[in-house]
């Protein structure tokens, strides 16, 4: 009854089948765990930092990643240039930042968003640097992009002002050595607001993080979706050599002549 099972045909039909069903498991797996880490990466970047976290040195911090976007960081020196970036909203109101451009020991300068202030961006709104030598601490984010959401990447901004924060955008505005990564001031002053520190870049639960789930889904049912063919195929041969045996072929053969 089963002797088709070993036929050249058949042969085919089960290696396909012996491989196809550990790959598309393999795949899912694989997706599956895509999306389980993007879970733990958005939980580990909602979770909130301990009241009582102490400042890192800067340069410990760097480069920016999943783990130290976000942690406090402290450095030293002299504010130089400050600009304005606007239609950033916060709280669901419209208003700009306020940066200042922080040259440090090093020699380096980081950009530093002091603070938030509602409206539109006007130079006399924003409160002056302090003079002298400060030291600052604040939270530490990766340079900004053109597809990070907020941002004014469209250019034709007045002079003065920064539509994206990063060290690709200042490095033609400012005359320094600069860092690849910006703080943000969680102290308010002069009336600002702090700007909350922003989680990293692909670690939500976004678009991406779900379309992992859904090729979970689409592998698992690949898997399904082979034994049920073969299955199909098989008790159709065996269907068809029980009537062969029975005689029922050659009747049907004969009715139809």
């Amino acid at each position: 009854m089963h002797r088709f099972l070993l036929t050249p045909r058949w042969w085919g039909i089960n290696v396909f089948v012996a491989l196809a069903v550990p790959f598309c498991l393999f795949m899912g797996s694989w997706q599956l765990g895509r999306f389980e880490d993007r879970v733990d990466s958005h939980r580990e970047a909602s979770a909130e930092r301990p009241a009582d976290q102490v400042a890192a040195p800067l340069d410990s911090l760097l480069p920016v990643d999943r783990t130290t976007s976000g942690q406090l960081a402290a450095t030293a020196g002299e504010y130089g240039d400050q600009l304005l970036v606007p239609e950033r909203r916060l709280d669901g109101e419209s208003g700009f930042y306020v940066l200042t451009l922080l040259k440090t020991d090093s020699g380096k300068a980081v950009p530093v968003v002091r603070g938030w202030l509602p409206g539109v961006a006007d130079p006399a709104k924003a409160p002056a640097p302090p003079t002298g030598r400060v030291e600052v601490t604040g939270a530490l984010q990766a340079s900004e992009n053109s597809g990070t959401k907020g941002v004014h990447s469209q250019g034709g901004l007045p002079a003065g002002q920064l539509g994206v924060i990063g060290a690709a955008s200042l490095v033609n505005l400012v005359p320094y050595d600069l860092y690849d990564a910006w703080l943000t001031v969680q102290s308010a002053s002069d009336g600002m607001v702090p700007v909350p520190a922003q989680a990293p870049s692909n670690t939500g639960l976004d678009l991406k993080a779900f379309q992992n789930l859904g090729y979970t889904g689409e592998w698992f049912v690949f898997v399904a979706f082979v034994l049920f063919m073969w299955f199909r195929l098989y008790r159709r041969e065996v269907e068809t050599i029980r009537d062969a045996e029975a005689g029922l072929l050659e009747t049907a053969a004969q009715a139809q002549a």
